[in-house]
């Protein structure tokens, strides 16, 4: 039998289809065989019964990498379907099917000892085979008689290592090999499941995806009004009916809240998949995934890929994150391949959101999804307050603090009436920059273009980009003098400044800084919503999904920071992320309050998102959109050059630049924009940055792509990667 066989080499030389010989194997088994006169792992992809190339020229498969079939039929056609759609290698697409630490063997199955008692003897006539004063041995026998078969590192713990060897030598005890899956979050702490019946509102939403089976919904619900219950009903239906769903997360600091009610719902049923996990549990989960024994799959983007079949349901939670399209290779839109998967099983798919995208909102609009409006809280309760500060204001009248004067009193009202307080700023580390005010240095990154953040818990200089890290200047390597000024305050900052504001009240920060380890999320959430804490300050992580029942002030203390990026997105993202950390405030009953603070109070966005106006903001948006000709109503190709070599790359881009501005001459009508140009970020991690950017309407898509990618597929220069975004969220 001939085998062909993508070999796991991330290289476009490499990317095609190999030819090996061996018997037995499927299709999907990753196997080990010899490519370029080296052992090599490989996927199959496909077999046949003869090869177009000299049999006597083609290699045996080596052996096989695993005792199972890794990768589906089922996901070998998404794989396909990908690698058109997005133009990837093979090889990195099939290499999101898998848990990463199952190349080169770096994961396998946990296995331990566990102890048993060897004979099917009553109690009384095994404990009259041992001495009386053998205690230990007899209460280990005693345990295991009412207990079975236990872990041996528990036996050993509880009874000791001697009495167990004593009674293995006897013949009473036996211990064999198991294989133990690694639960992550295992010791969250959940609640007995609760029946509750769903409001007006919600069976609404429920009973309208039940209906049709097969749709595409988008599900507009304002923040607090029930969309988790009403994903959780319909998983609930679609589990009883036997089959299998997956749901989606934006944020790996959201998967533990929801992994607690989906466990309470569903017990041991739910698997989680995100990168957060460590490599034996993330493994564990994704063989329980496979071998049916889960199923629920929930997580961050990477879920989407769960080797799950048979699924009747897949569900988008704030499908408007930008996290949901991977801007880094290899570069895929979640939701198209959910909606792949979907059709694939003829399942539905759900997209939901309080501030949708709008791309899908007006995909919704025009009959492309089912829209589901979800227009109130639950039980009615009133959205929150929200009192526009205008900053200039504060300045003239000598208030230069971060703290405006109604944000210091609500918060101290707050905390004398025993409530909590959110804190937002979408930056982290205790100032933004460090600058000579002698002769103007700043102190930058060596391998990135940009100034390092100064993170005073640690002393240290920081770049966000690269993660390196630098020891804070005591002196200008400039001009040699010790005048510093530091830029934009960072949450670190905020925490030391609240320190000193509320000596007795318990702040928690919550961002990338204080959520490294596994566990960290977990344990500040869980703090916080236990009362430990009266004060939760972070940056984006805090914006969305939370529920705390307590919290009834919600600060906004830099409203401005994404409104004014030169980029199309910015007033949608700022919109939605006011809108979503506006939305934690006042879920319970006590009514809530939230104090935005500005230096453009009278934009717009900032207007709407403070009445929660999606509506308006929507048609205001969209208008904008259609008449500057931006998606949906164009598509923006972005092609990005990195390379070390700065001039290869600027050479390796003219040359293209010129072929597609040939390309533009023969679909002139469909190219709206075509430049070059450096990227805003002009170098990151040692490369060099340079850009094409190509605006082009949506009518002859499917010719001008294709020829775009065949150009960029033509590079002459190994120095240089190029990579093709599809209306890419980062034009930095």
């Amino acid at each position: 039998m001939i085998y062909s066989v993508i070999v796991d080499l991330s290289a476009s030389e490499v990317d095609r289809i190999y030819d090996y010989k061996g018997e037995g194997y499927s299709v999907g088994t990753r196997v080990l065989v010899n490519f370029a006169n080296r052992a090599t792992e490989g996927f199959i992809v496909a077999q046949k019964e003869q090869s177009d190339y000299d049999p006597d020229k083609i290699k045996e498969i080596i052996r096989p990498l695993d005792d199972f079939v890794a990768i589906s039929s089922e996901m070998l056609q998404l794989g396909e379907f990908m690698r058109k759609e997005y133009h990837l290698r093979w090889a990195d697409v099939l290499r999101l099917f898998i848990p990463a630490e199952m190349r080169k063997n770096r994961v396998k199955a946990l296995s331990k000892k566990q102890v048993c008692l060897a004979t099917n003897d009553s109690l009384d006539v095994i404990l009259s085979s041992l001495k009386p004063n053998a205690t230990m041995q007899r209460d280990l026998v005693t345990f295991l008689y009412a207990e079975g078969a236990t872990l041996a590192e528990t036996i050993n713990a509880e009874f000791g290592n001697g009495a167990l060897r004593a009674l293995i030598d006897k013949g009473i005890v036996a211990t064999h090999e198991i294989v133990v899956r690694r639960t992550p979050y295992k010791d969250l702490k959940l609640k007995p499941a609760e029946v509750r019946e769903l409001l007006p509102a919600q069976q609404h939403a429920v009973d309208t995806v039940l209906a049709d089976r097969h749709g595409k919904y988008l599900l507009h619900g304002v923040t607090g009004s029930g969309k988790t219950e009403v994903y959780l009903t319909i998983m609930e239906r679609i589990v009883a009916e036997g089959k299998n769903c997956i749901m989606l997360v934006p944020e790996i600091s959201l998967t533990p809240a929801v992994l607690s009610q989906l466990r309470e719902r569903f017990g041991d049923s739910v698997a989680l998949l995100h990168s957060g996990l460590s490599a034996g549990e993330r493994y564990d989960e994704w063989l329980r995934i496979k071998d049916g024994e889960a199923r629920i799959a929930v997580g961050a983007r990477s879920a989407v890929f769960a080797p799950m079949s048979n699924i009747g349901a897949i569900i988008i939670d704030e499908e408007h994150d930008s996290s949901y399209i991977s801007d880094f290779n290899p570069r895929y839109n979640t939701q198209e391949v959910a909606n792949f998967r979907a059709e694939q099983n003829g399942a539905f798919l759900v997209l939901g959101s309080a501030t949708p995208s709008l791309g899908s909102y007006y995909a919704a609009r025009h009959g492309k999804l089912k829209l589901i409006e979800m227009p109130e809280r639950i039980n009615k309760r009133p959205l929150p307050k929200v009192e526009i500060v205008d900053m200039t204001v504060e300045t003239r009248s000598g208030n230069r603090g971060i703290f405006s004067r109604s944000l210091k009193q609500q918060l101290g009202d707050t905390l004398d009436k025993g409530n909590q307080a959110m804190l937002f700023l979408n930056r982290r580390g205790y100032s933004s920059f460090m600058m000579c005010t002698k002769c103007g240095y700043v102190a930058k990154c060596t391998d990135c273009d940009v100034s390092l953040t100064v993170h005073r818990e640690d002393n240290m200089l920081k770049c966000h980009y690269c993660g390196k890290h630098y020891y804070i200047l005591d002196k200008c390597p400039n001009c040699h003098e010790s005048s510093f000024r530091q830029g934009k305050i960072g949450t670190q900052q905020i925490v030391q400044l609240l320190n000193e504001m509320y000596p007795d009240v318990k702040v928690l920060r919550m961002d990338a800084d204080t959520t490294q380890t596994k566990e960290g999320h977990v344990k500040i959430l869980d703090a916080f919503a236990k009362g430990e804490a009266q004060i939760l300050v972070g940056t984006q992580m805090i914006a969305k999904g939370h529920d705390f029942p307590k919290v009834t002030l919600v600060g906004i203390l830099d409203g401005d920071q994404s409104l004014h990026y030169s980029d199309y997105l910015s007033t949608e993202r700022t919109f939605q992320l006011i809108t979503q950390v506006a939305g934690r405030s006042g879920r319970d009953k006590d009514a809530g309050s939230v104090v935005l603070q500005t230096y453009t109070p009278t934009h717009y966005c900032l207007q709407l998102a403070a009445r929660q106006d999606y509506f308006s903001f929507y048609k205001r948006e969209i208008n904008l959109r259609e008449a500057s000709a931006f998606p949906p109503f164009a598509e923006i190709i972005r092609i990005l050059y990195t390379g070390e070599k700065e001039q290869d790359c600027i050479d390796q881009l003219t040359e293209q630049y010129a072929e597609i501005t040939n390309l533009k001459t023969k679909y002139s009508l469909d190219f709206y924009y075509l430049d070059k140009m450096r990227c805003p970020l002009k170098r990151a991690e040692k490369k060099y940055r340079f850009q094409i950017l190509i605006k082009l309407s949506k009518n002859n898509l499917t010719e001008i792509i294709p020829q775009i990618y065949d150009i960029c597929d033509g590079k002459k220069r190994s120095s240089v990667q190029i990579s093709v975004e599809r209306n890419p969220q980062n034009l930095s």
